[in-house]
């Protein structure tokens, strides 16, 4: 102790601390790669040991394939380099040890990564010999999603279906999901393999889904396929509006948003129908024309919410239609063989029509829904978007271009919404009993639900007829009125249809619980609609 000094090939060695007449131990002094000899020297004299220790030259790394990875870790890594050692390496990436490191030879190790954050890290790699660093050798990223399966694979147009998507690699709180390449809402990963979200509106067809994690995007082609809902008493002939005919951008989107098929044909009678969205409009003369101002009738102007859609039939019902279910036609100017195909029927009360409307299914129009459709968001008094008289003539046929009779139905310009002759040709009868206007807004009005001093049981005209005379009155507000029994060649009619059916319950289970509530009860019944049905 004390008096101990210690040399490795021939360089002396520092630290050395003597434990006892039997150990010491010392730090080896820099020096070149090989075999050295320990010489240990004390008061007694010299001791040397040949060979006794080996200085190992410092690991190079050359390369790491592959050169990235997932976040998660576990990539299998090959690194390439000099001076590795057989069970005396070790490495790290990113300062984080990897692991199932094994050295295959001097020049060849293979090692899995760790998980870390993305980004490129650093590869360390230590032996006996030393250390070596090699920067952004290895780059952990967010793993690229898959889609597996997408469910339901299929929902209405208006969109809000809630869909699960299965796949891999989803990640909480930065992924987005895009249907047709529109934003689905209320995304919400619940684990790497499965997500929900809200689908957003859009038109028919089959849709391509596309999940986007930090890690990349995946497309999963026609994944989920936009369906109008058609309701269960009609055909589809468009499911979407046609901008040729629907030509007001405004009106295509609210029928868009319906969800509901635009174009049908009902199954029973073949009338085809147009689907009116819900809306809000000003009803009477708002804006009076160059002949006659406004009508007495017509007044106040009072605002109009329509809250559900409804069909109403593209044209006026032709004697043929009435004819295959009532089975005599009525008309005072009745068409032969195909004619009847396209002459309006008309020489019907509107007590008459409740026969036809009972044997089909179909209703009248309500007054306020007949001026909606009418006027296709027109504010003018003809929906042509014009307030002088003399261009009903190109919408309407009336004693100045047809002073004789009645013509076939969709001839002339139909308006924004892609309906006909809703001025002239035929009045056309609506539900309504007839009664003054009120100024006060008026949601989903029916009209008066029992007759009146003043006006009877008389029934609510609009339109008016090819008997007109004075153009001024041929406007979407002007408002007349017959006894519901009166028949003449000037009035007929055209049919609108509920868009979705009344609702029925057949059983609730459990019939009994605590009067404090929150029973969960199950309802089972008929056309119930998802989104809209309120219990």
């Amino acid at each position: 102790t004390g008096a101990t000094t210690v040399t490795v090939g021939g360089v002396a060695a520092t630290s050395v601390s003597v434990t006892s007449a039997t150990t010491l131990t010392a730090r080896t002094p820099a020096t070149t790669v090989g075999a050295k000899t320990v010489s240990v020297t004390t008061a007694g004299g010299t001791g040397s040991k040949t060979n006794a220790f080996t200085y190992l030259a410092a690991p190079t790394v050359a390369a790491v394939s592959p050169a990235t990875g997932p976040t998660t870790g576990n990539t299998l890594i090959t690194v390439t380099g000099t001076n590795f050692v057989t069970g005396a390496t070790t490495v790290t990436v990113g300062g984080v040890a990897a692991t199932s490191v094994s050295v295959t030879s001097a020049t060849t190790l293979t090692a899995r990564t760790p998980a870390g954050a993305a980004g490129a890290k650093a590869v360390v790699l230590t032996t006996a010999g030393g250390t070596v660093t090699k920067s952004n050798a290895f780059t952990h990223v967010v793993p690229a999603p898959t889609v597996a399966t997408v469910s339901p694979t299929s929902g209405p147009t208006a969109g809000n279906t809630l869909i699960t998507v299965t796949g891999t690699n989803f990640v909480t709180g930065a992924t987005t999901v895009t249907v047709g390449g529109a934003a689905a809402t209320s995304v919400s990963v619940t684990s790497a393999t499965s997500l929900t979200a809200r689908t957003p509106a859009a038109a028919s067809g089959a849709k391509s889904v596309t999940v986007t994690p930090a890690g990349g995007s995946f497309t999963k082609a026609d994944a989920f396929t936009h369906q109008a809902v058609v309701p269960t008493w009609a055909s589809v002939i468009e499911a979407e509006p046609n901008p040729a005919v629907v030509t007001n951008a405004s009106l295509r989107a609210a029928i868009a948003a319906t969800g509901l098929a635009w174009r049908v044909r009902d199954a029973a009678t073949q009338i085809e129908m147009l689907l009116v969205p819900p809306g809000t409009f000003q009803m009477g003369c708002v804006m009076g024309n160059d002949q006659a101002g406004c009508a007495g009738f017509d007044l106040p102007v009072h605002q109009v919410p329509l809250t559900r859609p409804f069909y109403l039939g593209r044209y006026e019902v032709t004697q043929s239609q009435w004819l295959a279910r009532m089975g005599t036609n009525p008309a005072s100017f009745p068409g032969e063989g195909a004619e009847r195909d396209e002459l309006p029927v008309e020489t019907v009360s509107w007590d008459g029509i409740q026969s036809f409307l009972a044997a089909t299914g179909m209703r009248l129009p309500t007054e306020a829904e007949w001026e909606f459709a009418c006027r296709a968001g027109t504010q003018t008094p003809y929906y042509n978007g014009s307030a002088e008289a003399i261009t009903v003539r190109g919408l309407a046929w009336c004693w100045a271009n047809s002073p004789l009779s009645p013509k076939p139905v969709g001839l002339l310009e139909a308006n924004a919404l892609g309906f006909r002759d809703m001025l002239g040709n035929v009045g056309e009868w609506v539900n309504d009993r007839f009664a003054r206007y009120s100024a006060t807004a008026q949601t989903d009005p029916q009209g008066p639900s029992s007759g009146s001093a003043e006006f009877g049981e008389d029934r609510v005209v609009r339109g008016n007829d090819w008997t007109t005379q004075y153009e001024g009155w041929i406007t979407s507000s002007f408002r007349y009125r017959f006894q519901p029994g009166r028949a003449a060649s000037d009035t007929g009619f055209r049919v609108a249809r509920n868009a979705y059916s009344a609702p029925a319950v057949t059983i609730v289970l459990p019939a009994t619980g605590p009067t404090t509530g929150n029973t969960l009860i199950t309802v089972t019944g008929t056309n119930f609609v998802t989104g809209a049905t309120t219990v």
